[in-house]
């Protein structure tokens, strides 16, 4: 069987295209104005409109709710939040465990939600597996699960290489690191659901209908202006197609393949029981998951970024791409080497320039957006969402300062990035630095850390 590249991803082919919603008829005005129909806009007008249903909520969304990363990711709904460090170095060491902590409840705030308004997702709280492969990542590994407790987690737990294989048969797993706060998803099913959600509560919203400006009061499309006190930007990986945001967010490009469906004596030789989601501590990390269906979705970089911000056709992929998956597959699990690739697809996420996630509302203005998620999205977009909610109630006067409100992350600036070609050649050679750190690393015998890949690290912000 030949693998299917493209068609948005491998989770639209199972669920199908959504039932295409009504463009904006005209210009119109709205009490909220939200810029994308991915989670953090539909997130967010969920909570706006659940703790003030007066409000006239209105979604633009350029193509159909879900048609970007939330509809392509990896299904990780788990507690990790980028750019952690930085804030505990900008704010204190107190302000990034807080932060952690609204993380580790938003896992169980999403699952809380979708059992409320009847969302199957085929969610599974299996928790998060990180796993080291050499003695360079068998070191990362340690130190990242200290880093953790430190921040607050004391419910993860470190294993050796004989209750890694007990949990999953990685071969070659010298050790591990495993959190609860995590689950495995149907990305689609939850946005689908999400988005049937919010319309049932009164939210509007119209699909086939790109945002091409975005100033105070006003969302610009190619149909009418929708003008609103408040104008949210939710854009994520595709900020950069709006007037002046160019060089917002990198539009950064993650890969992902999906097997045909194992057979019992295959799952018995890998485990898994647990259906974790599956990382590891290479530097070109991948991420993985066992579907609802008896699958391995698994992904990482591919062509990492596209000249000029360029996004892709519809989640095609690269060959090279699906060839270097299938090659990750099988390291892992020698066992698969002859499965099938049913499928291939392609996305793109958020990156700022100091990889730092934010959330911001300009009170001056009315304009407010966030993202920068760097991959962690899944579960970071409920929060974002709690907390662009919080800030408009309270710049409404409806409401005062809340834990949200105050968290580290809120109204951070970022500066852009650099111009091409120095934005192409900075990510290419980067990643490239990576690939190479992490070959040489699966054959060393060394626990340091390559050094090349420390310096990528450093010159990139990351």
């Amino acid at each position: 069987m030949s693998t299917i590249n493209g068609g948005i991803s491998f989770w639209y082919a199972q669920e199908g295209a959504p039932a295409p919603r009504e463009p904006l008829p005209g210009d119109t005005t709205a009490d909220v104005c939200i810029v994308g129909g991915g989670y953090t806009g539909l997130w967010t007008a969920y909570y706006l409109k659940k703790a003030a249903p007066f409000l006239d909520i209105t979604v633009l969304e350029a193509k159909f709710c879900g048609y970007g990363a939330s509809g392509r990711n990896g299904g990780w709904l788990y507690n990790g939040i980028a750019g952690r460090d930085r804030y505990a170095g900008l704010h204190g060491h107190e302000a990034a465990v807080r932060l952690q902590h609204a993380m580790n409840d938003t896992v169980t705030e999403v699952i809380e939600v979708c059992a409320a308004e009847g969302i199957d997702a085929d969610l599974h709280r299996g928790g998060v597996l990180e796993v080291a492969l050499s003695p360079a990542q068998l070191a990362r590994l340690k130190q990242f699960h200290a880093a953790e407790l430190a921040f607050g987690e004391k419910d993860r737990e470190l294993y050796g290489a004989r209750e890694t294989a007990e949990r999953i048969r990685v071969a070659g797993a010298v050790g591990s690191s495993w959190t609860p706060h995590g689950a495995r998803l149907h990305p689609v099913k939850l946005v689908k659901g999400l988005a049937d959600a919010v319309e049932a509560l009164g939210v509007t919203i119209h699909e086939s209908t790109p945002v091409t400006e975005i100033r105070p009061k006003h969302a610009v499309t190619p149909y009418g202006t929708v003008r609103a006190p408040y104008v949210l930007r939710c854009t994520e990986g595709f900020t950069a197609s709006l007037a002046g945001q160019r060089r917002t967010w990198l539009p950064m490009n993650s890969s992902m393949i999906a097997t045909e469906p194992l057979t019992d004596a295959q799952w018995e030789s890998i485990g898994w029981n647990g259906l974790e989601t599956l990382g590891d501590m290479a530097h070109a990390y991948m991420y993985a998951q066992r579907t609802a269906d008896g699958r391995i979705a698994l992904g990482g970089r591919g062509v990492p970024y596209r000249f000029g911000s360029k996004t892709d056709n519809d989640g095609r992929t690269q060959p090279q791409t699906i060839e270097a998956l299938r090659e990750i597959l099988v390291r892992f699990f020698p066992q698969l080497a002859g499965v099938g690739i049913d499928h291939a697809w392609s996305g793109v996420l958020g990156v700022p320039r100091d990889w730092c996630a934010t959330v911001t509302l300009d009170r001056s203005t009315g304009l407010g957006w966030a993202g920068g998620y760097v991959g962690s999205g899944v579960a970071t977009t409920n929060l974002a969402a709690r907390t662009l909610r919080d800030l408009i109630q309270q710049d409404s006067g409806q409401s005062g300062p809340t834990d949200l409100t105050t968290l580290p992350w809120v109204n951070h600036k970022v500066r852009k990035w650099e111009p091409e070609p120095l934005r192409w050649l900075g990510v290419q050679t980067m990643y490239a630095a990576f690939r190479g750190a992490d070959r040489r690393e699966a054959t060393g015998h060394t626990a340091a850390t390559d050094r090349v890949a420390t310096l990528a690290n450093r010159l990139s912000g990351r």
